[in-house]
């Protein structure tokens, strides 16, 4: 590595602070920049499903299922691990299920962020809380990501930690699954997609709780589940973090995804970075991932795979 793991673990809290689950809560971190306008942006189905190369991703997902005539309509909701791969998602949405995708992620933010009612105690605007987006959308499909917040950094959570108070946190955060749940049906028939997160390094069982949780609203709600984070963990260990994993058939095909092929693996994580899926260096400014990293498209193919195998059923 280029520095030890631990120092890039302080550097992934100072600097985007708003979705890990380190042992505190950090004292100086400041909030991440916010954009100053709605960061909601409608990006509809190209003419042939070919047509977008961009650099965050590469030609398709693979999934099982044709592509429906015409496509879903899906919105992309969540934390910083939704503001990185937000466009890497909308290309393979549109690519392989001819989807009209918006996306609206904040970093730093938690499920009480896009409840409506929050006000100025929330990190997201009025205009793109979740059920304001579903009456103006009409989305067939919400997708949210959720690492789960976990040092109370958004005024919202009213400083409930999983640190201080683990049973006071998961009973706060099952809460706010059904009360978000409850305010997007009310706002519109669609389904909700949850992804399922990958390995914390510093509390693994606070993300098995957490997906556990997601399991259980998708369950009572018809909800769907779309399992990234299996997609981000070794064969046989769900939740114990890696660096690295083997690289994928695809990844070894297309080999910009396949970081270290001498090898046969592929980074997820930074060096200086635990958290995060992005392989460029982070920015104070939260921003779509600018590199191909094969941690995002992971969970950009597995959403879509779970979108489009529903879809086309």
């Amino acid at each position: 590595m280029r520095r030890p793991w631990i120092v890039g673990l302080l550097l992934a809290v100072v600097l985007l602070g708003a979705c890990g689950d380190p042992a505190s809560e950090p004292e100086a971190a400041a909030p991440p920049d916010l954009p100053q306008a709605s960061v909601t942006t409608q990006q509809r189905a190209p003419a042939s499903p070919s047509a977008n190369t961009g650099t965050g991703t590469g030609t398709g997902t693979g999934t099982d299922k044709k592509a429906p005539a015409k496509g879903p309509t899906v919105l992309y909701l969540g934390d910083s691990l939704a503001m990185e791969a937000q466009d890497v998602l909308g290309q393979e949405l549109r690519r392989e299920l001819r989807a009209t995708y918006t996306s609206a992620p904040y970093s730093g933010t938690t499920l009480c962020d896009y409840l409506e009612g929050t006000g100025e105690r929330s990190l997201v605007p009025v205009a793109d809380k979740a059920a304001a987006l579903v009456r103006r959308l009409r989305p067939d499909f919400v997708v949210l990501q959720f690492w789960g917040n976990a040092w109370g950094y958004t005024p919202c959570m009213d400083g409930i930690t999983h640190d201080a108070s683990p049973e006071k946190y998961f009973k706060r955060y099952e809460a706010d699954l059904k009360r978000l749940t409850d305010q997007i049906a009310a706002a519109g028939e669609t389904r909700i997609v949850w992804v399922l997160q990958g390995p914390d390094p510093i509390t693994p069982d606070r993300v098995r709780r957490v997906n556990a949780l997601y399991e259980v609203r998708a369950g009572a709600s018809g909800g769907l589940l779309a399992d990234a984070g299996k997609a981000l963990s070794a064969a046989g260990a769900r939740y114990s973090w890696v660096q690295y994993l083997p690289c994928t058939a695809y990844e070894r095909e297309h080999g910009e995804y396949c970081t270290q092929p001498d090898r046969d693996r592929t980074a997820l994580h930074r060096d200086d970075d635990y958290l995060h899926f992005c392989l460029a260096p982070t920015t104070s400014k939260p921003k779509p991932c600018p590199a191909r990293s094969p941690g995002i498209l992971r969970i950009a193919r597995e959403i879509t795979r779970a979108i489009g195998t529903h879809a086309a059923g």
